[in-house]
């Protein structure tokens, strides 16, 4: 089993709207709400591959009701830990020339009795992989301590990652601005290889449209899809790091990893809501997916 772990769940507001101006009155075409938080993204995309995954999350007052009430309705088991503030929301909006705005709310603060019974909930499953996703609300103890001899993923940014590297993540899943932000190098394989230095088995990192870079103890590959699509870029990240997971819990080769993981992420900007994937692009770009052995440092 894949288990999923976000402790700053939110319900995920999307608006669709002509065009974003400043300071202007918007009028959205369309308003959809569902469970999100980076972890449920995940689960969501391996609940449409026919995976066996489990979302832990946390839950509290009416928002925190309605996410829970819409992984049910999704068919995404779930460990809900209740919470006393109240889950909070993210918004994303979309307008038709291609952009993506997004406010992310900051979540409440856990108390040290929350956290605990979250860990509690993480040690209790029996797990193949373990996915901690996404930012850390505040009072939350740190990743390092769900982290444990199970293969692992990790896909957060900042003081979180870096505090999390001494538990020794399987893998860990930055952005290129979020690789630059922790390590200050601008070379994306001198920046992961210190990171790997630090703790990570290895380092995938999201290069948008360019594809993934994976600096790993067996090699260093650039994976890049066979096309530039458009769309809802919000889950892309989500998407690669499910792709990952399946990958780890088959003990699959990089190459191929990376392959279902630029093909999931392009699947992903194709959805609608952060989440959805687009499985007939999934499926017919793995095979076209251009993966190339790089050198241990880029002279780029």
């Amino acid at each position: 089993m894949i288990v999923t772990v976000t402790p700053n769940t939110a319900l995920d507001v999307t608006y669709t709207v002509d065009d974003l101006r400043p300071g202007g009155v918007h009028r959205a075409r369309d308003v959809r709400h569902r469970a999100g938080g980076k972890g449920v993204n995940v689960a969501r995309v391996l609940r449409a591959l026919g995976a066996d995954v489990r979302a832990i999350v946390t839950a509290g007052g009416a928002t925190g009701a309605t996410v829970e009430s819409d992984l049910a309705a999704a068919g995404i088991p779930a460990d809900v830990v209740p919470i006393g503030g109240e889950t909070r929301r993210t918004t994303t909006v979309l307008a038709d020339d291609g952009s993506v705005t997004l406010l992310n709310e900051p979540g409440p603060r856990l108390t040290e009795s929350e956290w605990q019974t979250l860990a509690t909930a993480v040690r209790a499953r029996k797990t193949d992989v373990l996915v901690c996703s996404g930012s850390l609300p505040p009072g939350a103890g740190g990743y390092a301590g769900l982290l444990g001899s199970t293969p692992s993923i990790l896909d957060t940014s900042g003081e979180a990652l870096l505090a999390a590297l001494s538990a020794k993540p399987s893998v860990v899943k930055p952005n290129a601005d979020e690789l630059r932000e922790v390590t200050g190098l601008r070379d994306p394989v001198a920046a992961a290889t210190e990171l790997r230095a630090a703790g990570a088995g290895a380092v995938v990192v999201s290069l948008g449209p360019e594809g993934l870079l994976a600096v790993t103890g067996s090699g260093t590959w650039h994976a890049a899809p066979s096309t530039v699509l458009t769309g809802n870029t919000t889950g892309a990240g989500d998407a690669v790091v499910a792709a990952l997971a399946l990958g780890l819990s088959r003990a699959e080769a990089w190459p191929d990893i990376l392959r279902r993981a630029v093909a999931l992420s392009g699947a992903a900007v194709l959805g609608p809501l952060a989440g959805d994937v687009d499985l007939a692009h999934y499926q017919a770009e793995q095979g076209l997916v251009a993966v190339s052995a790089r050198p241990e440092q880029d002279t780029t």
